[in-house]
Parts: C-alpha cells; sequence; structure tokens
C-alpha cells in the first residue's frame, strides 16, 4: 500500500479476542496505523515509547494511534501496562493485515516496521518504511497529521 491507496478491507483482533475491521476504524479521527515487528524488543520498546510521549499530540492534532503486531493478546496487554502505553495495540497473528498492507519481512526474517497516516476518508496519506529510525516513525506521522488537521505545535 501507497500514498493515495485506500486501506484493504482486513480484520485483526482487540486485546479481548474480538475482531475489528480496518474500514470501521477509519472515519471518525486520522488514524496512525504503525507495524512493528515485536513486544519487548530494543527497537519496538522504543517506538512505542516515542508513541506514548507524543500520544496527546496526536490526540489534539486529531488523530489516533494504533500499533499492529503478530504478539497475541495478552503479551500486548503485559508490554501497555509495563510501558503506559495508552493506544490501542490490536494482534495480527498470521501476518494477513501487514501482507494487505505490503508491510514486508526484513531480510524475509523480521516483522516489517511501518508506520501509515490514513485520512478520514480512509485513505493513506503517508507511509515511512524504517526498520531502525524508530523516532523518524513518530516524527513523520506527527507532521502529517498536523498538516491534515490543520493544526500546529502548541
Amino acid at each position: 500500500m501507497n500514498e493515495g491507496d485506500a486501506v484493504p478491507a482486513v480484520s485483526f483482533t482487540r486485546a479481548d479476542g474480538s475482531s475489528v475491521d480496518m474500514k470501521e476504524l477509519v472515519g471518525q479521527r486520522t488514524i496512525v496505523l504503525y507495524f512493528y515487528p515485536k513486544d519487548e524488543t530494543a527497537g519496538c520498546t522504543a517506538e512505542a515509547c516515542s508513541f506514548r510521549d507524543q500520544y496527546e499530540d496526536f490526540k489534539t492534532a486529531g488523530a489516533d494511534v494504533i500499533g499492529v503486531s503478530a504478539d497475541d493478546a495478552a503479551s500486548h496487554e503485559a508490554f501497555k501496562k509495563k510501558h503506559r502505553l495508552p493506544f490501542t495495540l490490536l494482534t495480527d497473528p498470521k501476518g494477513v493485515g501487514a501482507k494487505a498492507f505490503g508491510v514486508k519481512k526484513t531480510f524475509g526474517l523480521i516483522a516489517g516496521r511501518v508506520t501509515f497516516v490514513i485520512d478520514r476518508s480512509g485513505k493513506i496519506v503517508h507511509r515511512f518504511d524504517s526498520q531502525v529510525r524508530v523516532q523518524k516513525h513518530v516524527e513523520e506521522a506527527l507532521q502529517i497529521v498536523r498538516s491534515l488537521e490543520g493544526k500546529t505545535a502548541a
């Protein structure tokens, strides 16, 4: 998936085990959807904590932040609690969602790290793909969200 594409019709699993379709998430607010390899790894923890630290800025700018990995709900809940993550983490156990979004594995082994900004109409307006530049995912996403919503930094 690239800029200008509509979000794919794909479902993820919530912490309570229920399914949520991507199309259900679109419409009310801009969405920052970020795919990451694994809970409690160094890069993923740094990325999640950066999103946490900027979460109020995302909310003020009109966006919801949603993280997605193949980890199960119990892992996500422990990760959220340990690092005080205020945003939603969804499970993609078989990688169907990642595949639908075109998130490729690094070296064919490590789940991809890609951040998408999705506007209220369900179009992808930004894609950032980097396994190592975790802070840049947050910086670019916030900049794009602010430009979409016409908000500036406080």
